[in-house]
């Protein structure tokens, strides 16, 4: 397997299962008839998102290296990636995460009505 098949099926798997796309068909739906824990599913998704954003940008922060290669970079960039989403949904669901779920969690009950 040559290093253009891997980055072709790395761009098929990051295409089809961004956390963007994700996220933005999950926000997008009626939560009128949600339970509880639906909506809470979403807060997580959303949190997870949200944490998963800071870790790519504070990467942004630290300087590349001149010295790697276009294929060793991208490569290096898609397992980053699947890095800091592992680390993301492992913050959510431990405890509170940081909190962001369970604050949108308690708003949404209150704009849809739904009792827990």
């Amino acid at each position: 397997m040559d290093i253009s098949s891997i980055q072709a099926m790395a761009n098929q798997y990051t295409t089809d299962t961004s956390s963007t796309a994700k996220l933005e068909s999950s926000l997008n739906s009626d939560y009128s008839n949600a339970t509880g824990e639906e909506l809470m599913d979403v807060c997580k998704e959303f949190e997870t998102y949200f944490v998963e954003q800071i870790f790519k940008e504070m990467r942004k922060t630290i300087p590349e290296s001149e010295s790697s290669s276009s294929s060793t970079s991208y490569m290096k960039e898609y397992y980053e990636d699947s890095l800091y989403q592992e680390y993301a949904k492992a913050i959510t669901e431990q405890g509170d995460g940081i909190g962001l779920a369970k604050t949108l969690y308690e708003q949404m009950k209150r704009n849809y009505n739904i009792e827990d």
